[in-house]
């Protein structure tokens, strides 16, 4: 990165409670690849996925302090996995997942439940860029490939491993993106 360029952030969103060791394994390679690629990654801060992303971008010989951002549900900073480095205590609960999503360039989902749903869909109507990993339980791999309405033809991208997720997000982080205005009301164009 040049100077004065931002370093680009990923979402990584999954589930939040105790999640299978694969499934832990995965969100670490994934935190630990996205700090080798330069990246910031944000989370919901707490357990599980958002843990583990957090756990392996921490282990990574690339992560510098400040590069792990946990945006917490409520206003107790001590409810944070203790791998984060700048926990965000907002006190809006679930309404915390339109924050972590709207400060992120890329989106990647790990699983998950209808949290994960929830931000998947804020992601889609903000256009953006989505990354699902498939061969996981949960909704990262129900919505891989997939379309979820009319406002955008290009389906969320699948992707099998934490190093295809990756290369993913940086090619999407990579093409130009207009934001989206006002949604509100529908799709400003």
């Amino acid at each position: 990165m040049g100077d004065g360029e931002r370093r680009p952030v990923m979402a990584i969103i999954g589930a939040g409670g105790a999640i299978p060791s694969a499934l832990d394994g995965l969100a670490a390679e994934l935190g630990a690849g996205a700090m080798a690629a330069g990246l910031r990654i944000i989370t919901g801060g707490l357990g599980g996925v958002m843990a583990a992303a957090s756990r392996g971008a921490r282990q990574s010989p690339a992560w510098v302090e400040g590069r792990i951002i946990g945006v917490l549900p409520s206003y107790d900073r001590g409810t944070a996995n203790p791998h984060v480095d700048i926990a965000l205590p907002t006190g809006m609960q679930i309404g915390r997942n339109v924050l972590v999503v709207a400060a992120a360039d890329v989106v990647v989902a790990v699983g998950g439940g209808s949290g994960t749903l929830s931000e998947v869909a804020v992601a889609w109507q903000l256009g953006k860029p989505i990354v699902a990993l498939g061969g996981v339980d949960g909704w990262s791999a129900r919505l891989a490939g997939q379309t979820l309405d009319h406002r955008h033809s290009r389906p969320i991208d699948r992707a099998e491993t934490a190093g295809e997720a990756i290369e993913r997000a940086l090619a999407a982080i990579a093409e130009p993106r207009r934001e989206p205005g006002d949604i509100g009301s529908g799709w400003r164009r």
